[in-house]
């Protein structure tokens, strides 16, 4: 991630986003269930949808009504670069795919995108009741603790991670996810492989895991993380070390001391 100027968000806009992913939250927590849910792929995929839509009833107009002027990214499986100006870039369940299947690791997210720099995140795990949060310039927390990343400088010390960003990847971005878990599991400590993105990225910005990677350039999965690893003192690139924006192809987030040596091992794969 590129230095930003710190944001200006107010006690007001961060207490608002908060209460409605919050509130978002509890509709999703009322949703889960003790067993999977759908046997074929097209009652999965119905069963995601329903999650997506109910929790966004509830979610998408308090955030556009607290940050008057904003706009909505709509398809949150979407990559790329925005247009100018200020947009919420929202999963309204991170780890769909674990609710669905009872699988605790799941989330909401809500990130401000400010040209296309991610300003403000709130990500909420209704589950445990735990929130994280995250102003540039202000600093990450979760509840009300500063988070820091880990202090490690060896990389075979490191427990890092990396997943799939959705499902159906094109054949050459399996293939290098293979390698890359690979590559590191030659030269890391312990790689985790799960999903979603956000579930790893709050461990590498409360220094319990190492550094996290990915082949994909899906917003949604990644602008949060991405924010809170930043502002809790990691170093977020794409694999060529360019500062990472929602314009690059790839990305990586690690504590800095292990930045640069996850980078050369995985930079050569990309």
């Amino acid at each position: 991630m590129s230095t930003a100027l710190p944001f200006d968000a107010g006690t007001t806009l961060m207490s608002e986003v908060t209460a409605a992913v919050k509130d978002a939250g509890s509709t999703l927590r009322d949703r889960c269930t003790p067993h999977a849910r759908g046997v074929s792929l097209d009652e999965v995929v119905d069963e995601i949808h329903a999650n997506d839509d109910a929790v966004l009833g509830v979610l998408r107009e308090p955030l556009l009504r607290a940050r008057q002027g904003s706009e909505w990214a709509e398809d949150e499986l979407a990559g790329g670069a925005l247009p100018p100006g200020e947009w919420w870039v929202v999963d309204p369940a991170e780890g769909n795919i674990n609710h669905v299947h009872a699988i605790p690791e799941w989330a909401v997210t809500a990130t401000l995108v400010r040209d296309n720099q991610p300003v403000l995140t709130v990500v909420h795990l209704p589950l445990t009741g735990d929130t994280y949060t995250a102003v540039a310039g202000g600093g990450a927390r979760l509840g009300d603790r500063p988070l820091k990343v880990s202090a490690k400088t060896d990389l075979g010390a490191a427990l890092v991670g990396t997943g799939q960003a959705r499902p159906g990847e094109d054949e050459d971005t399996f293939r290098r996810i293979g390698e890359s878990v690979t590559a590191m599991l030659v030269d890391g400590l312990v790689v985790r492989v799960s999903v979603p993105a956000t579930m790893q990225l709050i461990h590498v910005a409360a220094g319990r895991m190492d550094a996290f990677w990915q082949f994909s350039d899906v917003r949604s999965g990644l602008v949060a993380g991405a924010l809170l690893v930043a502002e809790a003192g990691g170093t977020v690139t794409d694999l060529a070390g360019e500062p990472w924006t929602t314009a690059s192809r790839d990305f990586l987030a690690a504590a800095p001391g292990v930045h640069a040596a996850a980078m050369d091992v995985l930079s050569p794969i990309a």
